[in-house]
C-alpha cells in the first residue's frame, strides 16, 4: 500500500465517513457470502445478475448498469466499444487522461484515478452502480471499492483483451455485442493477413522510446497477442515472455529491436518523450538497423500499441499494420 497521499487512498473527512458507513452496511447487510458490495442489496436484488470475474470471484451486478467506472485503459476501451460511456476513468499510462486513441470518445469523462490506483474520494463522488477494476489486486483498495458499488476484476494474469471484453460485456448486459465485436475482429484480422502478400509471416518488432530509453514488447502483452493473430514472427527476446510490461535496452543492445519491420513510438505524440524520439532517430545504432535502412519503420501511437490495449486498440492496430505492410 502506498502512502496516505496516494491518489488511491486520499480521502476527505466527509468521504472517509461515507466510506466507513458503506463498509459497515456491506459487512452486516446480508448473510450471503456474496462479495459484490452494498448497492446490490434490497429492492434491486431481483434485477441483479451474477458474473464470475477474472479473479474467479462471483459478483452480483445490476442487470443494466447506468453509471460505470472504468479503472483501466482496457476497461475504458471495452466499455466504449460496447457503446457504454463511463462516468469516470483512470488516466492511461503516461497520459493525463484517456489514451490518445480514445481521447475523442472519452473527452468529457472525469478522471478518477491513475495507473497507480483509483482516487477513492472521486470514485465516491461519481456514485457508480458498477466498477470495472481492471487487473487491480490490492485487497484493501478492492474492499473500499466494493463498499461503494459492485466491483469486477476484468483482467486476468494473461491480460487477454478478448477475455476482458467478454467479462465486461456480461457485466454491462452487452454479451451479444461483445461476441459480435470479436467475430468482426476475427474477420478483419483474416482480411489483413490476406492483404500482406509477401509480407505474411515476416518478423515484426515493437518498441517504445521514452526518457528511460528504448524498450521492447515481449510476449504476454496486448500487442504481442494481436501480432500473433496475424501470424507474424518476432525477433530474439520478443519471442519470450518478459518480466514486466516492457523490457529496457541500452543503446549497445539496440540491435534487439531490429526485424523485417519495426513499429516504434512514444506514449504521447507531443511533449518530452516525442522530442527524445527525434534524438533516437539521429543515433548511429538506430540508423544501422536493417528495418531503418529498408524504410520498413512505422511511427506508432504508443498509448495504443505499447500500453494495456483493448478491443478498439486491437482493431486500430490491424488498420495500422495493413497501411504499413499491406500490398
Amino acid at each position: 500500500m502506498s502512502s496516505n497521499h496516494s491518489p488511491r487512498t486520499r480521502l476527505t473527512a466527509v468521504a472517509a465517513l461515507t466510506l466507513a458507513s458503506a463498509l459497515a452496511l456491506s459487512a452486516c447487510g446480508s448473510d450471503s457470502s456474496d462479495d459484490s458490495g452494498s448497492s446490490t442489496k434490497g429492492k434491486n436484488a431481483a434485477k441483479d445478475v451474477t458474473v464470475t470475474d477474472a479473479s474467479g470471484a462471483e459478483v452480483k451486478v445490476p442487470a443494466n448498469p447506468k453509471k460505470v467506472i472504468a479503472l483501466s485503459e482496457m476497461d475504458l476501451d471495452s466499455a466504449l466499444a460496447l457503446k457504454v460511456k463511463p462516468v469516470g476513468l483512470s488516466a492511461g499510462r503516461g497520459q493525463k487522461g484517456a489514451p490518445e486513441y480514445l481521447a475523442d470518445q472519452a473527452k468529457d469523462i472525469p478522471v478518477v484515478g491513475a495507473v497507480t490506483g483509483p482516487d477513492i474520494e472521486k470514485v465516491l463522488q461519481a456514485k457508480p452502480d458498477v466498477i470495472l477494476a481492471g487487473q487491480l489486486a490490492d485487497q484493501q483498495v478492492l474492499k473500499q471499492l466494493k463498499a461503494i458499488a459492485p466491483t469486477v476484476v476484468t483482467i486476468d494474469r494473461t491480460k487477454d483483451w478478448k477475455k476482458s471484453l467478454e467479462i465486461t460485456g456480461e457485466v454491462l448486459g452487452k454479451s451479444n455485442e461483445a461476441s459480435a465485436f470479436l467475430k468482426d475482429y476475427d474477420t478483419k484480422a483474416a482480411a489483413v493477413k490476406k492483404s500482406l502478400g509477401d509480407n505474411a509471416g515476416a518478423s515484426v518488432s515493437v518498441a517504445r522510446y521514452s526518457a528511460k530509453g528504448t524498450a521492447v514488447m515481449q510476449q504476454g502483452v496486448f500487442i504481442s497477442d494481436v501480432l500473433k493473430d496475424l501470424g507474424f514472427k518476432r525477433p530474439g527476446i520478443q519471442n519470450k515472455k518478459g518480466e514486466g510490461h516492457s523490457t529496457p535496452l541500452s543503446d549497445e543492445d539496440l540491435k534487439q529491436i531490429d526485424a523485417d519491420w519495426l513499429f516504434i513510438g512514444t506514449l504521447a505524440s507531443a511533449g518530452p518523450d516525442a522530442d527524445l524520439f527525434k534524438e533516437l532517430k539521429g543515433k548511429a545504432a538506430y540508423k544501422q538497423l536493417d528495418a531503418v535502412k529498408k524504410d520498413h519503420t512505422t511511427e506508432i501511437d504508443g498509448s495504443k500499441w505499447t500500453s494495456l490495449g483493448g478491443a478498439q486498440a486491437a482493431v486500430s492496430v490491424l488498420e495500422d499494420v495493413e497501411k504499413a505492410m499491406g500490398k
